[in-house]
C-alpha cells in the first residue's frame, strides 16, 4: 500500500493535430488505428497488453506508475455538485448519486464499493489528453470519459452497454470476465442493471497500462483486485434515429420562422364543391406539397443542421462562467496573434461542412469569411492562433470568449 502513494503520477501527453492513422500504435497492440476500425470497432472485442507503454517502461526500471489522479482528488471531485457522480456498493448491491459527503465515500481499504465520476475530461487535463488519443473516430460519437476507482470486490455487476467503450486500466488491478451470449435479460426489483444469466466465455485481469475494448451489447463483469483500482472508460455516443430525426425536426420547424412567405395564408380559389366534406382538401395537399419542394424538405440536407447542432450540445451538467476580466475587441485580436485559443473543457464543436457548431448554436451563420475560416480551423484542431483576423465586435468568435465557451490557454 505504502508504494501505491509513493509511486510517480503518469503524465498523459495530448495527442497530435494531426493523428497518423495508417501506422502501427501501441495503444491498439501494433495495429494503426485504420486497422482497429476495419477488424475491431462495432466487430470484436480486443485485449491489448502495455496499451499505455509509460507503465511497462517503467516497471522494467524498478519504478512505479500511479494514476494522474490519486484517489483523494476523485474523492474531492465526487463531493463536488458540479461532477457527476455514483456510489456502487454490492453485498447487498445498493446504488446512489452524488455529490457525497466526505464521510459518504467508503475508505480506499474498504471491500466491495465503487465509485463512478462521469465526464473528467471537463475537470482535469489529464482525462482531456487521454480523451484526445480517439479523435481518430468522429467527435459526433465521442461521449466522455468516465473513472471508476473502487475498493478490493468492488464493480457494477454484469452488464452491458448499448455503445462501444475502452477500458483503460491505470491503477491496481481489474479481473474482466467478458461473453457474447445472446441472452441480455436483466435481474428483477435490483438498483442497477445486472445481466440474470451472465455465462463468462473469456476471463482476464488487465494490470496498469492494459486496455480492454468492448463493441456495443458484449456482456462484461469488472471486478477490483487492488484497494484504489482504477480503470479509465473511454464511452461513444449511439442516439437513437428517433432522437435524431425528432431533434432535426423540431429546429427544422424553429428555422421556419426566418422565412416570411411562410406567413401567406392559404387560399383555395380554385376549390370546388364537394360531395365529401370530411376529407382533407386536395388543393390543401397539392399546396403543402409544392411548399415541402419549394423549401426542399424532401431532402436530408435540410434536416443536418439541426442534428448537427443537436449533437454539439453539452453535457446538462455544463457550467461556463465567462472571463472576469474580459478583454475588449481589439486586446482580444491581439491576444489571438500570441496565444492560443482553445474550447472551454465542458465545449462542444461539431463542423457540417462548411458550418460549424458551438454548443448547440450555428457559430459560422451571417459571420464573415475571416471569422467561419476561424471557426473551421477551431472545429478541427480545437485551438485557434491567427493575425489574420480584422474587425472581430460582436462576431460570433467573440461572443463566445465572453460567455466562455472559448478560453486563452494558459
Amino acid at each position: 500500500m505504502t508504494s501505491f502513494y509513493l509511486s510517480k503520477p503518469y503524465q498523459p501527453p495530448r495527442a497530435p493535430k494531426n493523428l497518423p492513422l495508417n501506422v502501427p500504435w501501441a495503444l491498439f497492440g501494433g495495429i494503426s488505428p485504420d486497422q482497429f476500425m476495419k477488424q475491431y470497432w462495432h466487430k470484436k472485442p480486443l485485449l491489448v497488453r502495455g496499451a499505455i507503454p509509460a507503465f511497462v517502461l517503467s516497471s522494467q526500471q524498478g519504478e512505479s506508475l500511479a494514476s494522474p489522479i490519486s484517489p483523494q482528488e476523485l474523492a474531492a471531485f465526487a463531493q463536488d455538485e458540479m461532477v457527476e457522480s455514483r456510489l456502487v456498493k454490492s453485498k447487498p448491491w445498493s446504488f446512489d448519486t452524488g455529490p457525497f459527503s466526505k464521510k459518504a465515500i467508503p475508505a480506499i481499504e474498504k471491500a466491495n464499493w465503487t465509485l463512478l465520476l462521469q465526464g473528467m475530461e471537463a475537470h482535469h487535463p489529464a482525462a482531456a489528453h487521454i480523451l484526445s488519443w480517439f479523435r481518430f473516430i468522429p467527435d459526433a460519437r465521442l461521449d466522455d470519459l468516465m473513472i471508476s476507482i473502487a475498493g478490493i470486490g468492488g464493480g457494477v455487476g454484469p452488464h452491458f452497454d448499448s455503445y462501444d467503450v475502452f477500458l483503460i486500466q491505470m491503477s491496481g488491478r481489474r479481473q474482466w470476465k467478458i461473453s457474447e451470449q445472446k441472452d441480455l435479460s436483466l435481474s428483477p426489483n435490483l438498483p442497477l442493471k445486472i445481466l440474470k444469466n451472465f455465462k463468462p466465455e473469456k476471463d482476464w485481469v488487465l494490470e496498469p497500462g492494459d486496455m480492454l475494448y468492448l463493441p456495443p451489447h458484449v456482456a462484461h463483469d469488472g471486478i477490483a483486485l487492488d484497494s484504489g483500482c482504477q480503470t479509465w472508460s473511454v464511452g461513444f455516443r449511439s442516439p437513437s434515429f428517433k432522437e435524431l430525426l425528432q431533434e432535426g425536426l423540431w429546429r427544422l420547424a424553429e428555422s421556419l420562422e426566418d422565412i416570411p412567405g411562410l406567413e401567406n395564408k392559404f387560399a383555395d380559389p380554385k376549390q370546388g364543391a364537394t360531395e365529401r366534406a370530411e376529407q382533407l382538401p386536395n388543393e390543401l395537399i397539392k399546396q403543402i406539397e409544392l411548399k415541402l419542394k419549394e423549401l426542399k424538405l424532401n431532402q436530408v440536407d435540410q434536416f443536418l443542421p439541426g442534428i448537427t447542432a443537436y449533437l454539439s450540445e453539452p453535457k446538462q451538467q455544463a457550467f461556463f462562467d465567462g472571463p472576469s476580466a474580459p478583454l475588449n475587441p481589439k486586446a482580444f485580436a491581439k491576444r489571438l496573434a500570441s496565444h492560443e485559443l482553445v474550447c472551454s473543457p465542458q465545449t462542444r464543436v461539431l463542423s457540417l461542412r462548411k458550418q460549424v457548431f458551438c454548443n448547440g448554436e450555428n457559430m459560422t451563420q451571417h459571420q464573415t469569411p475571416e471569422i467561419v475560416r476561424a471557426w473551421q480551423t477551431l472545429s478541427a484542431n480545437k485551438s485557434l492562433k491567427t493575425q489574420k483576423l480584422g474587425n472581430i465586435n460582436a462576431s460570433s468568435l467573440y461572443e463566445a470568449y465572453l460567455a466562455g465557451w472559448l478560453i486563452f490557454e494558459g
